[in-house]
């Protein structure tokens, strides 16, 4: 079933007599085929759309309707709009009003018409067949395009098996991670000194003004935690902070870091151990990610001595067995046979779902008043 790229609700079958399209109830956007397009505003218009879907570059932070993958986002001048494709399904994305703007082509004969209908339905199921062929794909589980992928993999990390690109560079994400490692490494070379003074203490929360609610974000406890805390981010930071932009992307990390230590300090009043990561803002990022690209698929390696299996699933498959551990490490936290805190990633959980719907109602809120349906 068609999704809205947007809302995330099934799309709505309209058929007409101008043909095909897939209607979003929710924000009003509509999925349209290039054919149908031909068919409202003729050849020469449609011939261009096609030239940019083949020439866009930048990748949009929606999903296709039918494929599931990362379509582009490129510019029309006339009428002026920015648009979102996918050119593997030559389906079309229009918001709210945008493809009532389109300008009326020439008037066909019911001879051309019912030739473009065939088109288009022809389009169609080629659509369908893609996503059928991409659905087969993650059930036999094929291996990431990139040889480089199977290294992290072979650690029994997940991979991206859509990696498409970036509209923009994620500077913060990596200006972060490169300040979260020079600070953990220079602290391995007297590490339970820095812990001791910069590491948040439930007993004492408030040492330092409360600034160890953020100094302890920086700190980890050895090169595993530091490295696997960093490639996380790193995997899923890029895209969340192209989708939201650098301020909001960095108050999802602050609150949702704040969050966790509130989490944690909540379920260890009076302990006198220092916490130390930055695994709870991590989480809203995960989180984020889940919510907002939840058919991005993610590839997992198992391996049984030499012989090696691909698997492939949505992320928020990966999301729920995520969360699913974390609640096991919650009991193991209260039955004191775990040191890592997972109250502090179930924090981060419930700052990044809380933005995503305050940061997506907004969106659907704006998007209702530009096309009239506030």
């Amino acid at each position: 079933m068609a999704n809205c790229p947007t809302c995330k609700t099934p799309l709505r079958t309209i058929r007409q007599s101008e043909g095909v399209y897939f209607y979003c109830n929710e924000c009003k956007g509509r999925a349209v085929t290039v054919p149908q397009v031909r068919r409202m505003a003729g050849e020469q218009f449609a011939t261009r759309l096609l030239h940019k879907m083949d020439t866009a570059r930048d990748a949009s932070s929606r999903l296709c309707p039918f494929c599931c993958r990362l379509m582009k986002r490129f510019q029309i001048p006339q009428p002026a709009m920015a648009l979102d494709a996918c050119r593997p399904c030559v389906t079309v994305w229009f918001d709210p009003g945008e493809f009532e703007e389109l300008p009326e082509g020439v008037i066909e004969t019911p001879d051309e018409l019912r030739l473009r209908g065939i088109e288009a339905e022809a389009t169609w199921k080629l659509a369908e067949m893609a996503a059928q062929q991409r659905r087969d794909e993650m059930i036999s589980g094929a291996p990431p395009d990139e040889e480089w992928k199977w290294i992290p993999a072979f650690f029994g990390l997940p991979v991206k098996i859509d990696d498409a690109g970036l509209s923009r560079w994620p500077w913060m994400t990596w200006s972060l991670s490169f300040l979260i490692a020079s600070v953990s490494i220079l602290a391995f070379f007297n590490l339970e000194s820095a812990v001791d003074r910069f590491g948040m203490i439930p007993a004492e929360m408030w040492r330092y003004d409360g600034a160890t609610f953020l100094t302890s974000f920086f700190f980890h406890a050895g090169v595993w935690h530091l490295v696997g805390n960093l490639y996380f981010f790193l995997l899923f930071g890029n895209n969340v902070e192209d989708y939201l932009g650098r301020w909001r992307f960095a108050g999802l990390i602050l609150f949702s870091t704040l969050t966790g230590d509130c989490f944690h300090i909540l379920g260890n009043l009076h302990s006198t151990v220092p916490s130390i990561g930055a695994s709870g803002g991590i989480s809203g990022v995960l989180v984020f990610y889940a919510l907002e690209f939840p058919r991005a698929r993610l590839g997992i390696l198992f391996r049984f001595y030499w012989r090696f299996a691909w698997i492939q699933i949505p992320a928020w498959g990966a999301f729920v067995i995520w969360l699913l551990l974390q609640f096991f490490g919650i009991y193991e936290q209260f039955a004191g046979l775990s040191n890592v805190s997972a109250l502090a990633h179930l924090g981060g959980v419930v700052t990044g779902v809380a933005l995503w719907l305050w940061w997506r109602r907004i969106g659907l809120r704006s998007a209702g008043v530009q096309s009239g349906t506030a």
